[in-house]
């Protein structure tokens, strides 16, 4: 099967693009086979109206969380407020995420979704530092124009499949804590290259295939490339591949998507967030 990890920005350029590393799945092992840079979102729709079957991993927020979009009477479903998102003016989205949070008494100015709390990411309505609200305006309508399955959003019987990943996920079963990148250069050290080394020597590991299933298999040439690159985007982008081609693993079982999750919200399709709360 072809599977697909995309590291996403909401403002890709050639200084940041976006990250498309494609893998394939067999049987118990994903191998990474390439990897392309896409430097505006027509690129990503060019690449969403490619011809399936494959499986997407994108690390962005599909959904926005159910008290926000009943706080902004938005339409309740996924199809219906991202649609209403997609006709509202970048500012007017933002204006309106704030309102919500001047509403809110101090400490508790975001709403999660349960896919934010279980995998101890940001809200998704986050529009600074790591802007995630900002990268759900950019990246959910091009899902929803592109007619692609969507889960657990909109599911459609299409063999392009999108699904939700967040990559730190993935790098918390073997570095904890620890911090294995930065976008900043006076931030990049030694013990972030020291913690992708074990990173990636953890992919190829019985610890990955006992968690997900596979070990992703990777040559030296990927291996000093991954290592080597201290943003770790490509990095980033094969994390979410892994999250990609576990739900596919999945697939007959709902991907992986558990029965309290909210559908309208999205999900982070990762094993971990099935333990509970």
């Amino acid at each position: 099967m072809r599977i697909y990890g995309l590291d996403f920005t909401s403002t890709p350029s050639r200084r940041k693009p976006l990250i498309l590393v494609s893998c394939a799945l067999q049987g118990r092992v994903m191998r990474a086979e390439g990897s392309e840079t896409l430097t505006s979102f027509e690129e990503l729709e060019a690449f969403l109206a490619s011809d399936g079957p494959w499986v997407c991993g994108m690390d962005f927020p599909f959904g926005q969380p159910r008290g926000l979009v009943e706080a902004l009477g938005w339409p309740p479903s996924w199809e219906g407020y991202v649609g209403k998102v997609s006709r509202t003016s970048k500012d007017e989205f933002e204006d309106a995420i704030k309102s919500d949070m001047a509403l809110r008494p101090p400490g508790s100015k975001f709403r999660y979704r349960l896919a934010d709390r279980r995998s101890r990411s940001t809200s998704a309505m986050r529009l600074f530092r790591v802007p995630v609200g900002k990268m759900f305006y950019r990246g959910a309508p091009l899902l929803l124009r592109s007619g692609v399955s969507v889960e657990p959003c909109r599911p459609v019987p299409d063999g392009r499949v999108a699904v939700e990943a967040y990559p730190a996920v993935v790098a918390r079963r073997f570095l904890g804590r620890e911090g294995y990148k930065s976008d900043e250069r006076s931030k990049q050290t030694d013990e972030h290259r020291e913690a992708r080394e074990k990173l990636v020597a953890g992919l190829g590991s019985g610890v990955l295939e006992e968690a997900y299933g596979f070990t992703v298999g990777v040559g030296e040439a990927w291996r000093s490339r991954l290592v080597a690159d201290p943003m770790a985007d490509e990095l980033d982008s094969l994390l979410c591949a892994v999250q990609a081609a576990w739900a596919y693993t999945k697939r007959d079982e709902g991907w992986g998507v558990p029965e309290e999750c909210d559908r309208d919200e999205g999900w982070i399709l990762d094993p971990e967030l099935l333990a509970g709360d």
